[in-house]
């Protein structure tokens, strides 16, 4: 059985995007029966127009109680019976009930070795900017669930690069990227076909 898969995004959702191109070609055993997003106009949504995905704005401005909003997200994330949901750039907190309703269901990317540049503030470019700033020898990415401490959820899986000292935080950002795109198709794909299991808090990617 195809896993139900929800996305959030808020930017030009390129793993989103990824994720979409490694189902199609049958990598991975679900299908994206829904995109969340907070900007209208971002590049996710444009995505999702154009493979006819549905999509749902769930925003302040739509929502101006926040009860309201966090009801909305669950309410509509139980209406398609969301089995993973995937976090590719979205910038807002997800909310307690979302977070207790899902538990062990929500993935996040993040584009350094936590728990290094992790939590509040640290986002996109901010990311790369400090890691250059404290001349780190090596960045990376971590995909990790999602709990209620921001970025602190169980690792799945880290991934490493070299950092040169001809990097900026521009040409770090591309080089991440690249590992970005790989490392979460493997995780999805391993969540999708029932690979992801826990032994004493740490998450095992079985083969």
């Amino acid at each position: 059985m195809l896993k139900n898969i929800v996305v959030f995004a808020s930017g030009t959702g390129s793993n989103f995007k990824n994720i979409k191109h490694s189902i199609d070609n049958g990598d991975i055993n679900g299908m994206i029966v829904l995109l969340i997003s907070n900007n209208p106009n971002c590049g996710a949504v444009i995505f999702a127009k154009k493979y006819k995905i549905k999509y749902k704005i769930i925003n302040d401005y739509r929502y101006k109680n926040i009860d309201e909003k966090n009801n909305q997200y669950k309410l509509v994330l139980d209406s398609y019976n969301t089995e993973l949901i995937l976090l590719a750039g979205f910038m807002k907190k997800i909310p307690m009930n979302v977070i207790n309703g899902y538990k062990n269901k929500i993935i996040n990317i993040h584009p350094s070795l936590l728990p290094k540049y992790g939590g509040s503030g640290y986002y996109g470019m901010k990311v790369h900017q400090s890691v250059i700033k404290h001349n780190e020898e090596e960045t990376g990415v971590t995909i990790h669930f999602v709990t209620e401490k921001y970025d602190e959820g169980p690792v799945i899986m880290q991934r490493k690069i070299i950092v040169s000292n001809e990097d900026t935080p521009e040409t770090l950002s591309k080089r991440v990227l690249k590992i970005e795109h790989h490392s979460y198709q493997l995780v999805v794909k391993a969540f999708c076909s029932n690979k992801i299991t826990f032994n004493k808090n740490k998450v095992i990617i079985n083969e």
